[in-house]
């Protein structure tokens, strides 16, 4: 039978095609004799990416936020007892230096003054009389006709009299000044912070009332991780702007660093004192600060080399010779977006493992996945 002359084409290509693929199986199985820390069915090994350590200059900002408060704040208070019979403020309000905040019902002060008054109308009248009886004394005796204690006398009466005018006019001046206490007023220009006072309410002597922001100077507040006052920023001049519209700017200095940490939040209060205050940077805006920290050589890292090791920072270093890795705590400089900067445990040079370490265990065996591909971090 004659055979068909189309199949053998297609036999041939099949028999290079199994022998290509032998050349292929083969080659594998010779290259994971000769290199078996690329064999794929190794599991000893893991595939990781390293970085070179190298020191570099880091220069970073801090930004925070905050509020902008007056630098003097004044707690009102009445100076007398009473009852309050009007309130004329409310939060929010600007009031001046001179100006009634609030009033008290003056019944018992001008019970007191009348008093006071009518206590001196009482001893200037006896003053009169005692004048008119010195006079009296004085003219008989320059004629003869009264005797030395009776002149005496009339003297020390007149005296007397003299003193009791001025006691009471001393009581009506602190009648009056305890009457003029009824209205509050707060001694300085500023603006109502809070109240804590309603009109009907009984109110004692010293008992705050109202605070007062006062006018003058601003400054912007903020509340920062405990580090920062440790390590302060190069210069003490913060960049402020204003949230809600960033192009109102100004400057400000350090003004007051809190001694103590708040247990609440673990952050410390630091005030900026204003180098001038915009009309927009009113009490309460909210303000964005912008301190610059000097610059400093640092090893940086990415963000991926960072491994944590017996509940502290640490990294994976490979050793070329070998080709095995460990773990090592590090001290973190700082952190940035997308990397960190460390103050300390890995030294210029060393390899630093950036990625696969989630497979690793101190002393694994690792191959690089690209050897030409370890470089400097940035």
């Amino acid at each position: 039978m004659p055979s068909c002359p189309s199949t053998r084409p297609y036999g041939n290509r099949a028999a290079l095609v199994a022998v290509a693929l032998l050349a292929v199986l083969v080659s594998r199985a010779w290259a994971a004799e000769t290199d078996p820390d690329h064999d794929p069915n190794n599991t000893s090994v893991v595939l990781v990416r390293t970085v070179e350590a190298k020191r570099s200059s880091v220069a970073a900002d801090v930004i925070f936020t905050g509020d902008i408060q007056a630098q003097a704040q004044t707690n009102v208070a009445f100076r007398t007892n009473g009852k309050i019979a009007r309130r004329l403020v409310e939060v929010g309000d600007h009031v001046e230096a001179d100006q009634v905040l609030a009033t008290l019902d003056p019944q018992e002060q001008q019970a007191n003054l009348d008093n006071a008054k009518a206590a001196l109308v009482s001893a200037e009248a006896l003053l009169t009389q005692a004048k008119v009886a010195f006079r009296r004394q004085e003219q008989l005796l320059s004629g003869g006709y009264t005797t030395r204690p009776s002149y005496d006398q009339a003297e020390q009466q007149l005296r007397t009299t003299q003193a009791s005018v001025e006691s009471a006019k001393a009581q009506l001046g602190t009648a009056q000044e305890q009457f003029s206490y009824t209205d509050l007023r707060a001694g300085v220009a500023g603006i109502v912070l809070s109240r804590s006072f309603e009109t009907g309410q009984v109110v004692q002597a010293g008992q705050t009332v109202l605070v007062l922001a006062q006018d003058g100077p601003r400054d912007a507040v903020f509340n920062v991780y405990e580090a920062l006052p440790a390590n302060p920023p190069a210069s003490k001049s913060v960049a402020i702007a204003l949230q809600a519209d960033p192009r109102v700017t100004t400057t400000g200095t350090v003004r007051e660093i809190s001694p103590s940490v708040d247990q609440a939040s673990g952050t410390v209060r630091v005030k900026i004192g204003l180098a001038e205050t915009p009309p927009a940077m009113t009490l309460g805006a909210v303000v964005i600060g912008r301190g610059h920290f000097k610059a400093r050589e640092a090893v940086v890292l990415p963000w991926s080399a960072l491994y944590r090791w017996e509940g502290k920072p640490a990294v994976w270093i490979y050793d070329r010779q070998k080709g095995t890795v460990a773990p090592r705590i590090v001290g973190i400089d700082r952190y940035a977006f997308d990397t960190i900067a460390l103050a300390s445990g890995v030294e210029p040079g060393e390899s630093v493992v950036t990625a696969g370490i989630q497979f690793l265990r101190p002393g694994q065996n690792v191959a690089v996945a690209d050897a030409k591909a370890e470089g400097i971090a940035k």
